[in-house]
């Protein structure tokens, strides 16, 4: 199949010459052709240009769609998730309300302990269904690749059985799917009293059967005060690096935690939440190959303090924008809405939260030399928005859908 979108208002991040990411003041221009079109063959880009300079041959397109009005994006890339759990958890909203913190919630046996718990009662075809569901969810929003994390099995039974789930995910999707092992998301209540046979448990018995089932493309850690501090965050990682897998670690989210030197020293492929970022933390991330990934939806749902990610792109970092889609602290996948944040909370302009949610966060779950950007030779996920007046309408107007229709693989998604 062969697909011509023209008369396109803007195309917009269109490369050239492709890279892995955009950093500081690179963040500040997008690349866009005015009046466009794009020409899929089968599920790749082939070419882009200007309605002035398109060759016929193209116009012989198996499908045609006229865009004009319209803009049109590469898909959003999502690298930081935990889309697959039992069920939600709004009762601990409600504690919320009331004025418990994140941390007195987790200590009552809430939080990740409760989704552990529910965990062990659902079935691997229940827990598949409910995903594809949200799945086709995000897809309408826009999403056209996602990161998912383990974390709520806390033992090895029930780690394996969401990293299996995540496994069919990634077979029956259309969406890019990366799966994470984060048995470290949690110190089980048992051992609460002795930590260390957590961690051994995850190094010596999770991390092997992990690796011979093939199940994870990456280890994370939650890294944080009260949950798993920087040396065992270090066991931890070490031990995934000798079986293939790299790291992506929660650090800083609640605390000055060490996480962001941690992940820096095993070159982790991004560092989450950032929400205690100082100048010691960015330093340590300058001209490295790490990606400062910031989860607006967490911070925005806990009432918690912003990362700084101003002082971050000023200073010269790359940032990227993820959902955490989650039942307990981030309970949406709108990336529209995470892009809106990032310039409603964050101050980031229009443009640095267009590269934030797309070839920066492509990069962050190591997609960037295939997804997140309008590119000759990479897959062919893209959105449509509804007419629209420019790029900038897509954070002001925060509350809508404004996309229109998905291209995934090449294929509409309807």
């Amino acid at each position: 199949m062969s697909l011509l979108i023209h008369h396109i208002k803007e195309l917009v991040l269109t490369e050239e010459k492709p890279q892995r990411f955009y950093a500081g003041k690179e963040m500040a221009n997008i690349p866009t052709i005015k009046n466009a079109w794009i020409y899929i063959e089968k599920d790749k880009i082939a070419d882009f240009g200007n309605m002035d300079n398109i060759p016929s041959i193209y116009k012989n397109a198996t499908k045609e769609i006229d865009a004009s009005g319209k803009l049109v994006f590469p898909s959003y890339c999502d690298s930081h998730t935990h889309l697959v759990y039992p069920s939600s958890r709004e009762i601990e909203y409600v504690d919320k309300i009331k004025g418990l913190s994140y941390e007195e919630i987790a200590k009552r046996g809430g939080g990740i302990l409760n989704s552990a718990k529910k965990m062990a009662e659902a079935s691997e075809e229940q827990l598949f269904e409910d995903a594809m569901l949200r799945l086709n969810e995000i897809i309408q929003y826009g999403t056209g690749a996602v990161e998912i994390k383990s974390g709520y099995g806390l033992n090895t039974k029930n780690e394996l059985k969401m990293l299996r789930v995540i496994k069919h995910l990634k077979e029956k999707s259309p969406l890019a799917i990366k799966a994470t092992f984060l048995g470290a998301h949690a110190i089980p209540q048992d051992l609460k009293s002795d930590p260390s046979k957590y961690v051994d448990l995850v190094i010596n018995e999770m991390i092997p059967q992990v690796a011979a089932e093939d199940l994870a493309d990456y280890i994370d850690v939650f890294c944080d005060t009260g949950f798993f501090t920087a040396e065992d965050t270090d066991r931890i990682l070490n031990a995934g690096m000798k079986y293939g897998m790299r790291a992506k670690i929660h650090a800083n989210e609640l605390d000055y935690s060490g996480g962001i030197q941690v992940g820096v020293k095993y070159n982790a492929l991004s560092v989450d939440h950032l929400e205690y970022t100082g100048n010691k933390e960015i330093t340590a991330l300058l001209n490295t190959e790490t990606m400062p990934t910031i989860l607006p939806g967490a911070a925005f749902f806990l009432n918690m303090p912003y990362a700084p990610a101003r002082k971050m792109i000023d200073a010269g970092l790359p940032i990227a924008l993820a959902s955490d889609f989650n039942p307990g602290s981030s309970p949406s996948g709108n990336m529209q809405l995470i892009q809106a944040m990032g310039s409603i909370l964050y101050k980031m302009t229009p443009e640095e939260g267009i590269y934030a949610t797309t070839i920066n966060t492509a990069y962050a779950m190591g997609l960037a030399e295939t997804h997140g950007s309008i590119t000759r030779g990479k897959q062919a996920n893209l959105f449509i928005t509804k007419e629209i007046p420019n790029i900038e309408f897509m954070p002001y107007s925060y509350g809508d859908n404004k996309i229109e229709l998905v291209v995934l693989n090449g294929q509409i998604f309807a």
